[in-house]
């Protein structure tokens, strides 16, 4: 009669548009506690819809919408998912539904209350579990149709374990199983609601199997990080042998989609070969590769071993290897990258020492054929600021560019006939030197700073190599101090700065970069190389 009741309520709900469910049947020992648990609809979306519950075992009968009164006289509990039945009894057996709401799916649930031992009733209520002899062994009560954590003023009082009827003083731990301790297990959760207690009973079916032997392995070769480079076209096998101790083992390969075929008329196959010595299984399935393609690098392979124990899996990846030449190539461009990136900095850094270096090892014994007498004309101009050179710094330079340098000097004191006007005298002057050099002195030995602004446009206009001398007080006030014409000529010249005590040392920065800025002297059998 229950059948066709459901059946009727099935049709009827196609009907309305509702889609049943698979009925789920859940057996009792009549007396027990038992829940029932509404599922979540993946095909709905309104997590934070009300779950209805609805009974049919006498007539229809909405239960969400009872009061606690009413609930507790039926001997049921409803909290939003959970419809717990508290003691089950002929009264609670047939079919319960959920929905969410007015949700288009129903969840059918079937209660069976067994009063007798029956044999379906076994079957449904026997959890088997697996122990392995001389290893420790803990057994698992079983957690169906249990209540919810979360549901109110029912709280889990424990779990006790007999075998096979009789009480024994056991946790269901174990610290080394053998053979003897097989057998039926019985457990007990105990739930205390509104101070009393509630029972559920379940039959652990404990078997004891021998040890299992370790050293169960897989093994990929060759392989290195799970990837293996491989040349295009080329044929390679790639060796999986499993180490194992039963005779269910089996072994096979995957190419992510499906299993690789044991067929060599294919482009990528498997073989394999199995042997067994003292109980110790060895098999080796070869995956093999006639040519290897461009798809087959983009494919992850799995050798995977299908086991009765822990089946395991071993993945690899193809990747095509670099070609020696494109990786000779690749080198080649760095190295000179690096050594051009390298000669780039250290020309910068040492350009100066590296010109005169070259200039006193190759150019000591040339000789210039450009008509000019001298290598430098120092001119002298009164400095406004007081801050030029004393006469015996200028006296030092002149020694030092001619004694220890060789280099030929044209100096007004010394080389221009008296009585000459001073503009001619030191345009002849300019004419025979191949650089001018410009020297701030204070007094004046010279022409004076005022004839600067005479000779500028001759200066300009022959394009004369200009090196102009400065102290650190004139480089610091340098701009609006100076006369114009200076200015102007000291922007178109080498600025080198005399820094007084520190600049005498010939080894210093003043010197090389008088040196850099001034030709290769002609006098080249005066040099003196620095040690």
């Amino acid at each position: 009669m229950m059948e066709k009741i459901l059946m009727i309520l099935i049709l009827l709900t196609s009907l309305t548009g509702v889609c049943p469910r698979r009925t789920t049947e859940t057996y009792v020992k009549a007396g027990e506690m038992v829940a029932l648990y509404c599922p979540h609809d993946r095909g709905s979306s309104r997590g934070d819809a009300k779950v209805i519950w609805t009974s049919y075992t006498t007539q229809e009968m909405d239960l969400t919408d009872m009061s606690s009164a009413e609930q507790r006289q039926m001997g049921v509990l409803v909290h939003g998912r959970s419809l717990v039945i508290l003691s089950a009894s002929v009264n609670h057996r047939g079919n319960y539904s959920c929905s969410l709401g007015n949700a288009s799916s129903q969840f059918w649930f079937r209660l069976i209350v067994c009063t007798t031992q029956s044999r379906e009733y076994l079957k449904r209520t026997q959890y088997p579990q697996i122990c392995y002899t001389q290893e420790a062994c803990t057994l698992n009560c079983p957690e169906v149709n249990v209540p919810a954590v979360n549901t109110p003023n029912i709280t889990t009082n424990g779990i006790i374990w007999h075998k096979e009827g009789e009480s024994l003083p056991k946790d269901g731990y174990f610290s080394s199983v053998e053979v003897n301790d097989h057998g039926e297990y019985t457990c007990t959760r105990s739930y205390l609601y509104s101070r009393q207690l509630y029972n559920m009973t379940f039959t652990v079916l404990l078997k004891i199997k021998p040890k299992e032997k370790s050293g169960q392995s897989m093994i990929l070769s060759p392989r290195k990080n799970g990837v293996l480079n491989v040349d295009l076209g080329a044929t390679v096998v790639i060796d999986c042998v499993a180490v194992m101790y039963s005779d269910f083992d089996e072994v096979f390969w995957f190419d992510g989609k499906s299993e690789v075929k044991m067929n060599n008329s294919f482009p990528v196959f498997y073989n394999y070969t199995r042997e067994n010595n003292a109980g110790e299984i060895k098999m080796m399935a070869s995956l093999v590769f006639k040519n290897v393609s461009e798809e087959d690098l983009s494919k992850s392979y799995t050798c995977r071993l299908e086991s009765v124990s822990v089946p395991s899996n071993v993945t690899i990846t193809l990747a095509q290897k670099a070609s020696p030449s494109s990786l000779s190539l690749a080198l080649g461009i760095v190295a000179v990258m690096v050594v051009i990136v390298v000669t780039v900095v250290v020309s910068v850094k040492l350009k100066m020492d590296i010109a005169l270096f070259l200039r006193g090892t190759f150019c000591c014994c040339c000789s210039t054929s450009d008509g000019k007498s001298y290598d430098a004309f120092l001119m002298c101009y009164k400095s406004d600021t007081d801050a030029g050179l004393n006469e015996d710094d200028r006296k030092c330079l002149e020694s030092v560019l001619e004694e220890r340098f060789g280099y030929s000097l044209c100096l007004y004191d010394r080389d221009v006939l008296p009585g000459k006007a001073a503009a001619e005298a030191v345009l002849d002057c300019i004419e025979q030197s191949r650089t001018v050099v410009l020297v701030p002195t204070s007094p004046d030995p010279g022409p004076g700073s005022g004839l600067l602004s005479a000779i500028h446009a001759a200066l300009v206009e022959r394009q004369t190599r200009l090196v102009f001398i400065q102290t650190e007080t004139t480089e610091a006030s340098r701009s609006g101090s100076l006369p114009e014409a200076l200015q102007l000529l000291g922007k178109t010249g080498h600025c080198v700065t005399w820094k007084g005590v520190s600049s005498m040392p010939h080894s210093s920065s003043f010197w090389k970069q008088l040196r850099y800025h001034l030709p290769a002297p002609q006098q080249a059998s005066k040099i003196k190389l620095l040690p």
